[in-house]
């Protein structure tokens, strides 16, 4: 975005018609432009451009002068800053990612300006010749969001969310352009991080409890909660031998009247002796180990009960809104209290981590009360202060606002797009669609949650694939009873470890600017980490369209994987072959179809695939060496190993022992069954 002196501001302010500034001097220095505006009655403004690590930002600075006691005229409430900004973009496509309601962002796909959607809070764009990304800025006070705007002008609006207020000094936009679309991505979230203080997502630490596969309470019982369906649920997983490491006890759990909390402990009807001896009982009879609760930023929905006993005794660290409602302090050092009170609670209690609700409800409650971005920071502040006692374990959800997004300082993981609904009609679509968007953006500063889902539905192996690649959390919600072991086990090993992949799935560049609804299809992309520093892949395939859809896959597609000669071995198939760094291969998916292939590194004619029953086979490979023709490596304990020769494979050893005989052909795979414990195989 270059450096233009064409800049309209429009105020609107509490009590005078709309009132519309234009540029009269430019000043460069060589370092930023500014654009100083005319000054109209008491108002004076200027626009500054600057560049710095690859990012050109814009920002708009203004007072309205005050005049002793006399009665103010400052900023509305509702929108009061609108700025519309020449810019030399020439986009070939976009994809506007906007917010659908107050809590989720989701995809519009567009060619120009006049299509942005309100509320877009980012925009991916391809140039003729690169990529770019526009980040409309959160700032200290104010949160910038893109408006529909008309060729070669975008237009930003900004609010507080809070009248009255008469000076604004905040960043507008950060933009970058590179030559792939993530470069461009990195640059702004990294620059805006930096800004806000807040950490990228390799510098966050991913709870332990959630490397495990997991359960959560949610679609199975809704608000009907309670102690006896909990331990149900436990003795099912024993039963069928599901190894499920955590439980998250979702709404219902808690004391509220109405939308509102009474008391920190669980609703004694439904749970009469507390959680500590149902955990105890439950860790002793099953593989699960860690238990977690949800609840409301605001304690529940609507807050803390005014009156109730909890109030009188939290009263010190809740904030009185102007419609009355109790909520926790939004101040850092204020507000913690209340969380510090109910975490140290529950931690007695067995607890070990936190799901926390409703983020985005920050607006809402202090809409006209506290600046927006002042009120957000205060409340993560609180929030993640008082998550010290779980290790910082916690699920953020209901929050892909851009004043929530960057206003945590640590916790690592946050949820990515709106709820799984198991009875919501073609919902798949959808809720594939808003993962595959949102990833590219919330995932440079977050391990991103897609969602739990049901073994039992009609969709569940398509969701189980992508929460294998999603590259976060996996856990399903199933109802007592309806777990389906086959559908899990792919997921994990046997004590339910989930295989670790580098970074949240996300669109391969050639799917990131058109409607997969509608033509082709939507590849999705991930990378891990294994046998002693090798890098492999997964590209996971799906067709959301009505008609057989054809379509090229190869190695760089996957950016870990540059440069590199790879295996690519089809999964559903059992088939692999070789290809360059640079070759792809074609293949065609039936209408509603899906399918997933793996990429190994192709080093001198021998590698391992490894346990083809699990979605991310080559996680299994701890280790391998391969030399002078002659492989050999460890392979994690499970059902069916498998490795690619280029040559006919003369002999193979498990564990020492001559097992060439028990070895299945197909082509230039090959397939050992093992009996669940960890083998080293050597292939000569």
């Amino acid at each position: 975005m270059q450096r233009k002196n064409n800049i309209v501001l429009r105020l609107h302010r509490q009590r005078k018609p709309e009132q519309v500034l234009l540029p009269l001097v430019r000043e460069d220095n060589g370092e930023a432009l500014r654009v100083i505006l005319e000054k109209q009655d008491n108002v004076t403004a200027e626009f500054i451009y600057r560049t710095e690590k690859k990012v050109r930002s814009g920002w708009l600075k203004l007072e309205i002068e005050q005049d002793g006691c006399r009665r103010s005229d400052n900023l509305e409430e509702e929108l009061p800053v609108i700025l519309e900004v020449e810019t030399d973009i020439r986009p070939e496509a976009m994809t506007a990612m906007y917010l659908l309601n107050d809590w989720w962002t989701r995809p519009a796909f567009i060619n120009d300006f006049s299509e942005i959607p309100e509320l877009t809070q980012a925009i991916y764009g391809k140039l003729r010749n690169g990529y770019f990304f526009l980040l409309p800025m959160p700032g200290k006070q104010f949160k910038t969001q893109v408006k529909p705007g008309r060729e070669n002008t975008l237009i930003f609006g900004m609010s507080a969310c809070k009248g009255g207020i008469s000076k604004l000094d905040e960043p507008v936009y950060a933009y970058a352009e590179a030559d792939s679309l993530q470069e461009a991505v990195h640059a702004c979230m990294a620059w805006a991080a930096e800004y806000h203080g807040i950490r990228l997502k390799e510098e966050r630490n991913m709870p332990e409890m959630l490397k495990y596969l997991g359960w959560c309470s949610w679609d199975a019982f809704y608000t009907e909660i309670s102690e006896e369906k909990v331990r149900a649920k436990g003795r099912e997983f024993a039963e069928k031998n599901v190894p499920v490491r955590w439980m998250l006890m979702d709404d219902g759990w808690l004391s509220v009247h109405g939308d509102a909390l009474y008391d920190l402990a669980p609703e004694k009807e439904k749970f009469p002796n507390g959680f500590a001896q149902m955990i105890r009982d439950i860790k002793r009879d099953t593989q699960v180990d860690w238990f977690g609760v949800w609840h409301a930023l605001g304690g529940y929905w609507g807050g803390i009960e005014p009156g109730s006993d909890l109030a009188a005794k939290e009263q010190e660290h809740l904030y009185q809104n102007a419609p009355g409602k109790l909520i926790p302090w939004p101040d850092a050092a204020k507000g913690y209290g209340f969380y510090r009170d109910w975490y140290e609670y529950l931690k007695r209690e067995g607890i070990s981590f936190s799901k926390v609700d409703g983020q985005s409800a920050v607006h809402n409650y202090f809409e006209n009360d506290l600046p927006l971005m002042t009120a957000t920071r205060g409340m993560h502040g609180a929030l993640e202060g008082a998550a010290a006692y779980f290790d910082g374990a916690v699920i953020n959800c209901m929050g892909m606002a851009a004043e929530n997004m960057f206003s945590r300082p640590q916790t690592a993981v946050a949820r990515n797009s709106d709820d799984f609904v198991p009875k919501r009609e073609d919902g798949f679509a959808e809720h594939l669609l808003q993962n595959a968007y949102n990833t590219p953006y919330q995932g440079e500063l977050y391990v991103c949650d897609w969602d739990m889902f049901w073994t039992s539905h009609e969709d569940g192996l398509r969701h189980s694939l992508l929460r294998a690649i999603s590259g976060g959390p996996v856990y399903f919600s199933d109802r007592i009873g309806e777990t389906a072991p086959e559908v899990a086990a792919p997921l994990c090993y046997a004590d339910g470890r989930l295989p670790q992949l580098l970074r949240a799935a996300r669109p391969t560049q050639d799917c990131m600017f058109r409607d997969p609804r509608k033509d082709g299809v939507l590849k999705l992309t991930n990378a891990g980490a294994y046998a002693n520093g090798k890098i492999g892949g997964v590209i996971a395939v799906y067709n959301l369209t009505h008609q057989e859809q054809t379509y090229r896959i190869g190695a760089s597609d996957i950016p870990e994987l540059s440069g590199k000669n790879c295996w690519i071995y089809d999964c559903r198939n059992q088939t692999a072959a070789a290809c360059s760094a640079e070759e792809g291969r074609e293949y065609r998916l039936a209408a509603g179809d899906f399918t997933w292939f793996l990429f190994v590194e192709d080093t001198e004619g021998k590698t391992f695939v490894g346990l083809v029953d699990k979605y991310i086979s080559f996680d299994a490979v701890l280790w391998m060496h391969e030399i002078g023709g002659r492989l050999m490596g460890e392979i994690c304990g499970g059902k069916t190993v498998g490795f690619l020769s280029k040559e006919p494979v003369k002999r193979v050893l498990c564990n020492g022992e001559d097992v060439t005989a028990q070895v299945e052909k197909k082509d230039c795979l090959y397939l050992l069954e093992l009996n669940g414990q960890n083998a080293v195989i050597e292939v000569e």
